[in-house]
Formats: structure tokens, C-alpha cells, sequence
């Protein structure tokens, strides 16, 4: 029988998450279909079905993603799963597809992923966006260069407050920070700030410390504990969820807290921000074993809406060249500058849209995709002019994994 590749009857989004969950060996806890059934509409759901079985199931969140210059509405491409049985079938490929069109009719410029294999979505027009970083730092080798003393004072809060805290800090940076996505109430109480057993993976509950200085709250952190004894000694780790502050000092002040705490040896945190100041911060940067992966991975779904949107440096303006197999309404030719136009002048620079979403949020230059072959350089000083558009103080960084 024919695989059916469809939006799903109400009645069936639990079935279609079953399947994705059963992909990743895992089985859809009630807890987490009361999240999901608010979090996921059935409207933004494609299921597959063999018969009367659901086999798989892709599906977006709404969000708004910070761009260069402002934000976009964003989907945000999330529980993509077929049972093992129905591999290799073309599942995957139709609900990519499928989701495109669902973007698109909901006037969603971009999409945006973490991706559970790094090898599947650049095929479907999905390019490395925002890079993330983590690490695996050891306490006692940690120590600020000139350190001042510690500024600012501490506490832990529960949940509740620490959503009255912690957001208006995470807002403040959100609106400036490409890659960054907005976070709803239900997605701050029960994503974000939420707390169940099978989250954990041995450790503690979530703790929530938020850092003052001169009365206001300018940094916070949410973390676990993994205890850890041996022969009489502790080796506990802190695993660090997300850390932020709103300058310099409070990131200090927020660091210098997790690599304090007793009875722990290790500091793991990820995603991290790639540019983390941190790395300049401490005398020993090897110590803090700092890595980088592909982080999140963002399409283009519609290029002319998505250049436009954006902000770009002063500069001459370049003609992009953009192939798109899968969305065919992309394809063409873009004048980027002080405005952005559909144009039939000679192209400066060609790439593939998966490339151009590398680009778009600031974390490659076209410089930088032209040494790895992934854009051609048609007319002399195109990849440079190009770069010096897209350019941006700070690369992106999402820290949310969706």
C-alpha cells in the first residue's frame, strides 16, 4: 500500500508523535503529549500512514527568529520521525516538501532546525546557521584574568520566579542577537522552566540563580547537578542549560558562581554562545575545552521575502544567483544593497540557497563558502562586496534546542 503523507485529524497528532518517538527509541511520556498538544497545532503537523498505521510524523513550531536589523515569523522545524520499519521509503523527503508549502502558506519566510544527523537537511535546502559551542571546563583550573572580586549579589528562585526574573533579561538580549527565538509564556513554564523526572538523566532538579547588581536583575542561569562520590570524594558536574548576561561584569559574575559551587569538579554547558566572552575572561581558555558544532540549521523559504526583511552594512550592492531545486519560486536573481529586487543584471555571486542560508543570519561570509566551494565568484570583487553586506558585529547563536 502507498504511503499517505497528510496534515493529521485531531485525533491522530498522538499517534504521528508515538511514531517519532519510537524513531528515537524513546515512547511519548503524558507529560510531554500535554506540552506538545499546546505546543504543536495539528494545522502546522504532517503525518505519514500506511494503511490505518501512522509511521511518522514532522512538524513546526511558531516562533519569531532575531534576523540582522529585526526578526522574522520562523518555523520552527521540529518532532521529524519515522519508525524503523518504514525507512528508505521517500517518507522524509515528503515532509520536508510538504512543510515548505505550510511555511510558505503561513507566511513563514524561514525555517529553522536542530538537526538529530547533520547529513540529512543540507539536501533539502537547510545550511548551517548558528553555531553553537560547548564545554567541558574543569573548576579547578578556572580563574579571571585581573580579576576584580566578585560584584553583585546571588540567590536561587523557584520556577515561578525565576519567569519573572529571567525573562526580561533573556528579552533584552533576544531582540538584538540573530538566531535568538521568542519564547512564549507556555513556552518559558512548561519548555524552558519545566521540570519532569525523565528530563533529569540522573542529575538534579533544575536550579535557578539569578545575579543583581545595583538592584536589577543582569544575569541568570538554570542548571542541574550530577553528583558524583568516590572513595569518600565528590566529582559532581554542573550541567548547564543556559547562562546569560546583559554586559561584561554579569557574565563574570554568572561563570564565576557555577565554577564555585561545592562539591562539583566539572562545568558542562551547551549550546553555548560561540562567541562567549568567557574565552577571553579566564587565564587558561585551553581549560575550559571549548568545541563548536553545527548548531541550528535555517532555509530560506522565501528568499526575496527573507533578504528584504534584513538589515545589511553600507556598501555597493551585489546580484546574488540563487538555485533552490525543492522551491522552485526562489531560483533567480537578487540585488542586495540599499534595497533588495528581483533582477535580470548579471550575477555577481552564485550559490545554492542551502549556502545562502549559511549567510543570512552573519555566521559565514561569502568569502569564507567560496573557499569550500560553496559559492562561485562570477564577477571580480562579488564575493567580497557580498561579504561586507551580510557582515554583523557578533556571529548568531540559538540556545534553544527544539
Amino acid at each position: 500500500m502507498a504511503i499517505e503523507i497528510r496534515p493529521p485529524a485531531e485525533d491522530e497528532l498522538r499517534a504521528g508523535m508515538e511514531a517519532a518517538e519510537s524513531a528515537f527509541g524513546s515512547s511519548l511520556e503524558e507529560v510531554d503529549w500535554d506540552r506538545e498538544s499546546v505546543s504543536l497545532r495539528p494545522e502546522r503537523a504532517v503525518v505519514a500512514l500506511d494503511g490505518a498505521r501512522t509511521v511518522g510524523l514532522a512538524g513546526s513550531y511558531e516562533f519569531e527568529l532575531t534576523i540582522p536589523g529585526g526578526q522574522l515569523p520562523c518555523a520552527g522545524v521540529t518532532w521529524v520521525g519515522v519508525v524503523p520499519t518504514h525507512r528508505r521509503q521517500g517518507i522524509l523527503r515528503g515532509f520536508m516538501k510538504q512543510q515548505l508549502d505550510v511555511a510558505r502558506e503561513h507566511a513563514e519566510p524561514i525555517a529553522a532546525l536542530w538537526a538529530s544527523e547533520a547529513p540529512i537537511y543540507g539536501r533539502f535546502g537547510y545550511g548551517i546557521a548558528a553555531p553553537a559551542a560547548r564545554l567541558t571546563a574543569e573548576s579547578k583550573r578556572f580563574s579571571l584574568r585581573d580579576d576584580p572580586g566578585p560584584e553583585g549579589s546571588l540567590r536561587l528562585v523557584d520556577a515561578a520566579e525565576a519567569y519573572e526574573l529571567a525573562r526580561p533579561v533573556h528579552e533584552q538580549l533576544r531582540a538584538t542577537r540573530p538566531g535568538m527565538i521568542t519564547r512564549s509564556e507556555h513556552w518559558w513554564r512548561n519548555h524552558r522552566l519545566a521540570d519532569h523526572e525523565s528530563w533529569r538523566r540522573g542529575a538534579s532538579q533544575k536550579f535557578f540563580a539569578v545575579l543583581e547588581l545595583d538592584g536589577t536583575v543582569e544575569g541568570y542561569a538554570v542548571y542541574r547537578i550530577k553528583s558524583e562520590w568516590e572513595q569518600g570524594f565528590p566529582h559532581g558536574v554542573v550541567r548547564v542549560h543556559e547562562v546569560f548576561g546583559t554586559s561584561p561584569v554579569a557574565e563574570r559574575e554568572m561563570w564565576r558562581y557555577l565554577f564555585s559551587i561545592d562539591l562539583t569538579e566539572k562545568v558542562d554547558a551547551g549550546p553555548a554562545d560561540p562567541s562567549t566572552p568567557l574565552f577571553l575572561m579566564v587565564r587558561d581558555p585551553r581549560a575550559l575545552h571549548l568545541k563548536v558544532d553545527d548548531g541550528l540549521w535555517l532555509r530560506l523559504v522565501d528568499v526575496e521575502a527573507a533578504l528584504r526583511a534584513r538589515s545589511y552594512r553600507d556598501g555597493d550592492p551585489v546580484v546574488l544567483e540563487v538555485r533552490d531545486e525543492l522551491c522552485p519560486w526562489n531560483a533567480g536573481r537578487y540585488r542586495v544593497g540599499e534595497a533588495v529586487e528581483r533582477t535580470e543584471d548579471t550575477p555577481d555571486v552564485e550559490l545554492d540557497v542551502a549556502d545562502l542560508s549559511s549567510a543570512f543570519l552573519g555566521a559565514f561570509d561569502f568569502l569564507r563558502l567560496a573557499s569550500a566551494d560553496r559559492a562561485r565568484e562570477l564577477t571580480s570583487g562579488g564575493l567580497e562586496r557580498a561579504s561586507e553586506l551580510f557582515r554583523t558585529p557578533l556571529p548568531p547563536f540559538c540556545p534553544e534546542v527544539f
